[in-house]
């Protein structure tokens, strides 16, 4: 397979080998709008040229705001032949979220793509360059659409070194501010290069991009691998179309975090309850049938590789797609290591665990249990922030990542716990909640879960129902719940063991502020609202409460 020295180089190699091969696939309004490498190196390139006459200077940040879609690509490639620092922003942010982004970046222009709700969050934009993409109904002084009919293709294209800064990236964060990660062309093309040794894809396969492409595993997973593979990248159109999308494009590769695989799960007991799934399969004929419906409905016939990230999966939900030929690998990584860490791989994939330290990466554990890794793909730093980068490395030059681990005498690290997600309940004990709300969450009337305790005797865990739950009736869902805790409790420490459990009246949400854009939960929002609650329902009678 080809390796290439910057993505801009992966890019051109496709454009001038397989012009006429289709790299973008972009829905709008049911009608597929493709764009080979040869249209795309054409708008990407005359783009570039519109933003080298904004009279900006060389390496000037540029923001980019959008939902995945082909513009998203096309505008990062754009950036980078231009020689501009590109600042990925999450289209669910709020408008002060968004200004705060801009202003610490220092942004001098910033490309407004496809948004659910513009108009509320552009009182967030600051006095800067707007470029906004008629395409999507996004309309400011600058078009893009204009632009690019107004200017010639780049012809003098950014060369880049390996130390140049190619993005900085704002963490989500499940705690805390927003940091920006400054990353070089170098950093991902390290990451690229041995992702593309490791993973076997056919020739220019196809991708699906759906999770945030302002998130780094996304934009490197799927849209730059999809540049050095010479990929062609599809992208859902709605929330509503996403099956049909999925299942249309058959993607050789899919990334998705835990709740989607749930999702996937909900939906398939949605239309064969467990118990008649489980009889069905185990009829020898029937059961192959049976599974290449449901991997076919997935649109997963032809993926060679299917992972999880972002969040730990349980294993159960591992096993329980494994029955159905569909095999889950979890992988690790985080912003500051350009996920370039662990992963598991075809062949050697061990269900609970985030697989071996990838080529090139070291693995270790501090004496108290945190997991740290070094490569030559680390972060250069946090934006402005000298003194938090330095507290991020230990004496080695190795990224302390905040998770604790173990590792099995194979090399496979597990991941047990955050070291911030601890807390302390009035008996005085630690509690990693982490590796307990896994247990529970094999119980598919679960969605979310968020182990709480801080000011209480016991552990409590806050619960969001599933879409197989919500049907129930209090009692079925009151007992479902008991008996998974009641089991759970003889398997655990005394000091660990979960008291009560408490419905949440609320979904958590991107859009509440409760979920991550990568849909984790952010715990300390959750405590921040509930922790008020604790007390009290720790004094009731009833051990199953409903908020």
């Amino acid at each position: 397979m080809n390796t290439f020295d910057s993505p801009i180089a992966a890019f051109i190699h496709w454009e001038s080998s397989a012009p006429d091969a289709i790299f973008l696939r972009q829905p709008f309004n049911r009608v597929l709008k493709d764009y080979t490498f040869q249209e795309a190196g054409d708008e990407v390139r005359r783009m570039a040229t519109a933003l080298r006459a904004l009279d900006m200077p060389a390496n000037s940040h540029v923001a980019l705001i959008s939902k995945n879609c082909a513009h998203w690509i096309m505008a990062d490639l754009a950036i980078m032949m231009a020689g501009h620092v590109s600042i990925p922003i999450y289209p669910t942010l709020n408008s002060e979220s968004i200004r705060q982004i801009l202003e610490h970046s220092e942004s001098k222009a910033v490309i407004i793509g496809k948004l659910d709700d513009y108009s509320a969050q552009k009182p967030g934009i600051t006095d800067i360059h707007r470029i906004g993409i008629k395409a999507y109904d996004i309309n400011e002084d600058l078009s893009w659409e204009n632009m690019v009919e107004q200017n010639e293709p780049l012809q003098d294209i950014n060369k880049p070194k390996d130390d140049d800064l190619v993005t900085i990236i704002y963490t989500s964060g499940t705690t805390g501010v927003p940091k920006g990660v400054m990353h070089t062309y170098g950093n991902f093309t390290i990451y690229l290069n041995t992702t593309v040794e490791v993973l076997n894809f056919p020739t220019q396969p196809r991708f699906f991009s759906f999770l945030p492409l302002s998130h780094v595993a996304e934009r490197l997973a799927v849209g730059h691998q999809g540049i050095f593979r010479g990929a062609s990248i599809n992208f859902p159109e709605t929330l509503a179309t996403f099956a049909a999308d999925l299942e249309g494009t058959k993607p050789h590769f899919l990334f998705a975090v835990p709740r989607i695989w749930s999702k996937f799960q909900e939906k398939i007991l949605e239309a064969m309850p467990q118990k008649k799934l489980s009889m069905m399969l185990s009829i020898p004929i029937i059961g192959g049938i049976v599974k290449k419906k449901i991997v076919a409905k997935l649109g997963l016939t032809e993926a060679q590789y299917m992972c999880s990230g972002a969040a730990p999966i349980a294993a159960s939900l591992q096993e329980w797609f494994a029955k159905l030929g569909i095999i889950v690998h979890q992988d690790y990584g985080m912003t500051e290591d350009c996920i370039l860490s662990h992963y598991n791989l075809p062949g050697a994939n061990k269900f609970g665990t985030v697989g071996k330290a990838l080529p090139g990466v070291r693995g270790k554990l501090s004496a108290e249990g945190e997991i740290c890794v070094k490569s030559e793909a680390l972060m250069t730093g946090y934006f402005k922030e000298p003194e938090l980068t330095a507290e991020m490395f230990d004496e080695e030059g190795f990224l302390k990542t905040g998770d604790i681990g173990e590792y099995d005498h194979d090399g496979y690290l597990t991941i047990t716990g955050r070291v911030k997600d601890q807390f302390k309940t009035d008996k005085g004990k630690y509690i990693s909640p982490a590796p307990i709300e896994l247990e529970l969450l094999k119980n598919p009337d679960i969605e979310q879960i968020c182990l709480v305790g801080m000011g209480i005797p016991q552990t409590i865990a806050l619960v969001i129902p599933s879409l197989i739950a919500k049907p129930k009736s209090k009692e079925e869902l009151n007992k479902s719940l008991i008996d998974s805790v009641h089991a759970l409790n003889q398997t655990i420490e005394s000091y660990e063991r979960i008291e009560k459990i408490i419905i949440m009246k609320e979904d958590w949400s991107v859009d509440n502020g409760l979920l991550t854009p990568t849909l984790k939960v952010k715990r300390n929002h959750v405590e921040k609202i509930h922790m008020p609650m604790y007390k009290e329902w720790f004094a009731m009678e009833d051990q199953v409460i409903y908020e």
